[in-house]
């Protein structure tokens, strides 16, 4: 288990050597959780085709990039990597995201999120639910330290961090948190990548088995079918999705901008017609690039 823990230190330290700061999210005992068995360690293998996949958490944090101060706009961006709620695709969804972040002038924030296991959460469906809500409080509590602007930060997802991502973006007043300060823990804006966002028809069956178990509740599916709980407070939202993604099906993109323009919330859509699931950074099934698209968007709401 030691020689797991140092391995897990070392990737994360070459995968965030452009980071400013990594920030345990909590201080001493971590809210609705488990005292973690002896063989849960957090690791973090790198597979054949480079992408850093991290599993086991049970000391969630933020971990920080800052970009060059006569860069910065004010704005920044916490970011939840992707992996079926049962890794973190946390280098490809998350730090390489963050510095193309800081190239911009936002501050990066990945999100190193508890994954749900009974193992370690006496109620694994929040846990999630509760870092997301946790590292916005955080990261608005210290805007003036990390030089942003309260009133400008994002929350962005892959795939099943887009879920994690929607779901704070529909039930931020839906505090799992202490929050002595009632701090606003809507974000100002939200960037949905490849999401998950229903547990309905068209769900991601391994992200929703993961969070709420094979015999999930109706009322659970509900809850966490984030396209029923946008209403015209809802965060102006960012969608990238591809048509022919075979892992979560388009619909779920879909279905979100559909009701965000019901409730004339701002919501801009980019489809692809090529490009599969877990792209990140990357389509290679075109020369656009969505990331500049998303740059665009941002300058047109005034966030950059």
């Amino acid at each position: 288990m030691k020689h797991y823990f140092i391995a897990a230190m070392m990737v994360l330290a070459a995968g965030s050597l452009n980071a400013q700061e990594i920030v345990k999210l909590y201080e001493g005992k971590i809210p609705g959780s488990k005292p973690a068995p002896a063989d849960y360690s957090e690791v973090s293998p790198t597979g054949n085709d480079g992408i850093t996949r991290t599993a086991k958490v049970t000391d969630p944090s933020i971990i920080v990039y800052l970009p060059a101060k006569e860069k910065a706009t004010g704005a920044a961006v916490i970011i939840c990597p992707g992996g079926g709620y049962g890794i973190l695709a946390i280098d490809h969804e998350g730090f390489n995201v963050a510095k193309r972040f800081n190239e911009i002038g936002v501050a990066g924030f990945v999100l190193k999120y508890r994954l749900p296991s009974d193992a370690i959460m006496a109620e694994k469906s929040f846990g999630p639910l509760m870092d997301a809500q946790q590292a916005i409080y955080l990261v608005r509590k210290n805007a003036a330290k990390y030089n942003i602007s309260p009133d400008k930060i994002g929350i962005m997802g892959f795939s099943a961090g887009g879920h994690l991502a929607s779901t704070l973006t529909v039930h931020y007043d839906d505090v799992k948190i202490a929050n002595k300060e009632k701090l606003s823990l809507r974000p100002d804006f939200s960037i949905l990548v490849y999401p998950v966002v229903s547990f309905g028809a068209f769900a991601h069956q391994g992200s929703a088995i993961n969070l709420i178990g094979k015999e999930g509740t109706a009322a659970q599916k509900e809850y966490f079918s984030n396209e029923k709980h946008v209403n015209a407070n809802t965060p102006p939202t960012f969608l990238v999705h591809a048509n022919d993604d075979g892992g979560v099906p388009v619909e779920n993109s879909i279905l979100f901008n559909q009701t965000l323009v019901k409730n004339k919330v701002k919501a801009e859509m980019h489809l692809y017609q090529g490009g599969g699931h877990g792209f990140g950074l990357n389509n290679k099934t075109t020369k656009d690039d969505w990331f500049e698209r998303l740059k665009n968007w941002m300058e047109a709401n005034k966030w950059l």
